[in-house]
């Protein structure tokens, strides 16, 4: 295959058997690579073109190796994927995601973190929810970004290339361009609270149909735009009713759909009824897109036409029936009007930026040291494992978890310290048992 030198390469590194050729083929859509479940099939480096978004790179599977010596296996698979990763803009390290971490796997992880080179995690063979929850132990093999994915099923290769491609140039029609920020934006809330027309407010064109009557909206509509090098891809999803509630089948797809559109955004916009204040169904909805992790932006809409314009009055509402929202912003506005609505992308913006923020190791060990925490606690570091949400990991000496109310502090102290405006923040905890007890003061 003739290659093109000056696109950026992705290398794809893993013991033998993970999966590595599965995901090959699933990135470059074509079964370009042998796949089978004999270990080390693949035995040279095969490289392949691939596009994701506008972005174009060199792709490359390092094949999988079979020494006898178990010990060889991470210096072996190293000498031979050497050549690949000298020219690596970004290496991903596949780990089977049904197996225990071996020895090995943490030798390999420390000889990618040698390289100097970006290094994403992606935890294989993850295709069903419950198997999701146990890949957080694969952070002890101090790799921040994780992904999980299912190369067989093509299950979240979108999400792990968005990540690994992040800062790849964009291939437009006249070359190389500098690539642009994308940002993508769920609008939801309740049928008839206004939307479709934020949505055509924000675009200034009438795409989505609006109609007083509720529910007009049914699938799913989308539209981008481009404001100062950023591109905000907005969906207006159909109006969510409660489950019991949506009798006819469109109405229960609609729900489905707008779930799913929740969980492929970066930020949600909250779409709240001024004339008719927050109801029960608004906060079963916001939870939605509270449980996915996505930051928020609470949009009091119709504020034109509300009776009590007092919005202290009514921010302390909707703070009282919506207490887990208490990181994300209020706005009102009038999209009917368009009052209040041009500054929702500066502030979209600044939501998805606190979402991705990353904090180093070192601020998170003088933030440690900082806190007046309970000295029966006995926290001895952090760590951050990923963004989108900012996930933390919070270890400690002793043997129980953290209290409830010691991770709530901790998450009120890192918003506090560094930001995180309109992200929920999630912090785990773990007992620092062997290595891990000297972690964390490097």
């Amino acid at each position: 295959m003739e290659t093109d030198s000056r696109l950026p390469v992705v290398v794809i590194v893993g013991r033998p058997n993970v999966g590595k050729s599965t995901l090959f083929n699933a990135i470059i859509r074509d079964r370009r690579s042998i796949v089978g479940d004999e270990p080390g099939i693949t035995r040279d480096r095969i490289r392949g073109k691939a596009d994701h978004r506008g972005r174009q790179f060199e792709i490359i599977d390092t094949g999988g190796i079979i020494p006898n010596d178990e010990d060889l296996i991470p210096s072996e698979i190293f000498r031979q994927a050497r050549v690949a990763l000298e020219e690596a803009a970004h290496i991903v390290f596949l780990i089977d995601g049904r197996t225990e971490i071996t020895g090995p796997d943490r030798e390999l992880a420390q000889l990618l973190h040698r390289t100097g080179k970006p290094v994403t995690l992606a935890v294989n063979k993850i295709d069903v929810p419950k198997r999701e929850s146990l890949t957080h132990e694969f952070y002890s093999l101090g790799i921040a970004d994780l992904f999980p994915v299912s190369a067989e099923h093509r299950l979240g290769i979108s999400e792990l290339l968005d990540h690994v491609t992040e800062s790849f140039a964009e291939v437009g029609a006249t070359g190389v361009t500098p690539a642009k920020k994308r940002v993508k934006v769920a609008i939801i809330g309740r049928p008839n609270v206004g939307k479709s027309t934020l949505l055509n407010a924000l675009v200034g064109a009438d795409r989505s149909i609006v109609s007083p009557i509720a529910g007009t909206t049914r699938d799913a509509v989308d539209e981008t735009v481009e404001r100062e090098n950023v591109r905000y891809t907005f969906v207006d999803t159909a109006g969510i009713r409660r489950k019991g509630k949506t009798h006819e089948m469109a109405e229960k797809l609609s729900v489905v759909m707008a779930r799913r559109h929740i969980r492929m955004a970066n930020v949600v916009l909250m779409v709240l009824d001024a004339s008719e204040g927050v109801v029960a169904s608004d906060a079963t909805i916001a939870g939605y897109a509270y449980e996915d992790g996505r930051a928020i932006i609470l949009c009091v809409n119709k504020w034109d036409v509300a009776k009590d314009k007092d919005r202290k009055v009514f921010t302390q509402h909707v703070r009282d029936q919506l207490r887990y929202l208490d990181f994300a912003p209020v706005v009102f506005m009038s999209a009917a009007t368009n009052h209040g609505v041009s500054g929702l992308y500066g502030m979209i913006e600044k939501a998805f930026d606190a979402a991705s923020q990353r904090v180093s190791t070192g601020e998170l060990n003088r933030f440690v040291e900082s806190l007046n925490v309970d000295t029966d606690v006995k926290l001895k570091y952090i760590t951050q494992a990923s963004v989108r949400p900012p996930t933390f990991v919070a270890f400690k000496g002793g043997r129980d978890q953290l209290h409830f109310s010691v991770e709530r502090f901790l998450v009120n102290q890192l918003r506090k310290e560094f930001g995180f405006e309109a992200t929920p923040i999630v912090v785990k905890s773990r007992v620092a048992q062997g290595k891990d007890k000297g972690r964390g003061r490097e």
